[in-house]
């Protein structure tokens, strides 16, 4: 069985997200989607939302896990098992700076894991968590950008950044 994990802060998940884990589908058998906290970071949504988020978009799809985790990636997966990591790419400088992880989860892991990389639809290239909540900041119509059940989430957090 082939597990897959696709990470990130999905502060808010887009439709760029969106598209890359339903195109990872078709890679694995199973997708743990996991919901990264950084300490440093402010988030607009706290870890419990995000991940309800990403569950109002996907419902109960049983081939997706959502799980969380602060610490290396390398140290999730080994945790469960999964030596495949999933990673969207919009631009040259994504890629560039993936590229560099990817060495060193393979290194990390000794060796065990392994990151494959999805080019982000020519759609979602511009797409981010960071413009999706300036686009709701300035109260615009989401629906390009972010699934239509959970854009009303995302334009009410915005009102408290007004």
């Amino acid at each position: 069985m082939k597990i897959g994990v696709y990470a990130g802060s999905f502060d808010p998940i887009t439709k760029g997200h969106q598209d890359i884990i339903e195109r990872a589908l078709k890679i694995v058998d199973r997708l743990i989607v996991v919901v990264m906290n950084n300490p440093k970071k402010t988030y607009w949504f706290d870890l419990e939302e995000r991940k309800e988020l990403i569950k109002k978009v996907f419902g109960e799809n049983n081939k997706i896990e959502i799980e969380e985790y602060a610490g290396l990636l390398v140290e999730f997966m080994e945790k469960t098992d999964a030596n495949l990591i999933i990673k969207g790419v919009r631009d040259m400088k994504d890629f560039s700076e993936e590229m560099v992880y990817s060495f060193a989860n393979k290194e990390l892991s000794d060796g065990k894991v392994d990151t494959i990389f999805i080019p982000s639809s020519k759609d979602y290239t511009y797409v981010s968590s960071t413009f999706v909540k300036e686009v709701a900041f300035y109260n615009q119509d989401l629906d390009r950008y972010a699934d239509k059940r959970i854009a009303e989430y995302i334009l009410d957090r915005a009102k408290t950044y007004r």
